[in-house]
């Protein structure tokens, strides 16, 4: 079975993209965190940090990317 289009033309947004942003922001707030902790001796602890903020702005960029649906 085959969808129509909408009609906007644009595809519909795949959810896959959603979690893909997630896990992305995720993995660079981590990333961020721990270089930035490793200059102060607690990596760590501030790359946990960096995940959990990493997080939520990985819902941010989900929630303003679907904001539409």
């Amino acid at each position: 079975m085959s969808q129509a289009p909408p009609p906007d033309g644009k595809p519909p947004p795949a959810p896959i993209v959603a979690g893909s942003l997630i896990v992305g922001s995720m993995v660079l707030g981590a990333a961020v965190g721990f270089g930035l902790g490793s200059l102060v001796g607690a990596a760590v602890l501030v790359g946990l940090v960096g995940l959990f903020v990493g997080l939520i702005g990985g819902f941010v960029l989900v929630h303003d990317r679907y904001r539409d649906l």
